[in-house]
């Protein structure tokens, strides 16, 4: 844990600040956003960009400004554009539209979320039919039944679910998972599935990604010490919304915010140690915004709190590559 001081007046009133660490952006949004610019830097504006590249406005409204469109469905795109798909990837039959309409198109799911599609295709391929537990609706939940055939996936969201479900040859199952979903939650709903049938097939690794499991974990570490946790991030974010869910589970009151502007300093009466942390499309900018707007108002004492170090990064698609070792 590092201690820092910043903007002493003996006039504001003392707040603990307890930052979360790991938090903001993973391997897989950097990645993502990193498509977009250089796919704008190579072929110039407009790109277009299929569903927001991650869930976060500040991010999606930078890259417009940049040039990039984003768009809902893929008849949006005209002809002979240039597109990206989002990091939470996509039906099979997008790409195969894309191609049918001769537009040339990036792919910038992240490789966490890849591999629970190509472990999705390999489990049907062996006779096996598929729990996939997630969030209906959920754009990654979309992508990843859209991998497969339909019928030979049932989307599990709840314990309920988990307890009630029927399938019709219980020797021949998998499960998988949605990356962004609560490490306690799927716990639980996997122990209800693994009781039932014995012989169902789990992934080949864990399929939470490694960015949620330790933003959750950071959240954790703090939450009992502090009197509110703020989480920034959007409110279709799946990671973001699961950090305030972990909070709340600590005892800790917690909020989600997408801005510094957002936040209500009538929030913080009687708080004398707050929390904070981003979701994993949030970015450190946002981080930095938040606390100097608590700096106008109380005296900071700032307190990493180191639960895990991040390394990983992704290579980007070959075609952009040398576009970046250039620049």
């Amino acid at each position: 844990m590092t201690l820092q001081m910043t903007e002493q007046h003996t006039q504001k009133p003392a707040l603990h600040l307890l930052l979360a660490a790991p938090r903001g952006f993973c391997a897989g949004v950097d990645r993502a956003i990193r498509i977009v610019e250089l796919a704008l830097e190579k072929h110039g504006a407009p790109v277009y960009v299929r569903h927001e590249i991650v869930h976060n406005r500040f991010v999606v409204d930078s890259l417009k400004a940049k040039g990039a469109i984003f768009v809902e469905e893929l008849d949006e795109v005209p002809e002979g554009a240039h597109v990206v798909f989002s990091a939470h990837g996509v039906p099979k039959s997008v790409p195969h539209d894309a191609e049918n309409r001769g537009l040339d198109y990036l792919d910038a799911t992240c490789p966490l979320v890849s591999k629970v599609h190509r472990q999705a295709e390999r489990q049907v391929e062996s006779g096996r039919h598929i729990l996939f537990v997630g969030h209906e609706g959920h754009p990654e939940v979309v992508g990843t039944l859209g991998q497969v055939p339909a019928g030979s996936i049932t989307l599990i969201e709840t314990e309920d679910d988990a307890r009630s479900v029927t399938v019709a040859d219980p020797e021949n199952l998998a499960f998988l998972t949605q990356t962004t979903l609560s490490v306690d939650d799927t716990a639980h709903i996997v122990a209800i599935l693994e009781t039932r049938f014995p012989s169902i097939v789990a992934p080949k690794g864990e399929d939470i990604c490694y960015a949620t499991s330790n933003r959750q974990a950071a959240v954790k570490a703090i939450a009992e010490r502090c009197q509110l946790v703020l989480v920034i991030g959007a409110p279709n974010s799946s990671n973001s919304l699961r950090l305030v869910e972990v909070a709340e589970r600590c005892g800790t009151p917690a909020r989600l915010v997408q801005r510094a502007a957002e936040i209500d300093l009538d929030w913080l009466n009687g708080v004398s140690t707050l929390g904070l942390t981003a979701g994993a499309s949030a970015p450190e900018l946002l981080v930095r915004e938040i606390v100097d707007l608590l700096g106008e108002h109380f005296t900071i004492e700032e307190e990493q709190v180191v639960n895990a170090e991040e390394s990983i990064a992704f290579k980007l698609p070959r075609s952009l590559a040398a576009d970046a070792d250039a620049a």
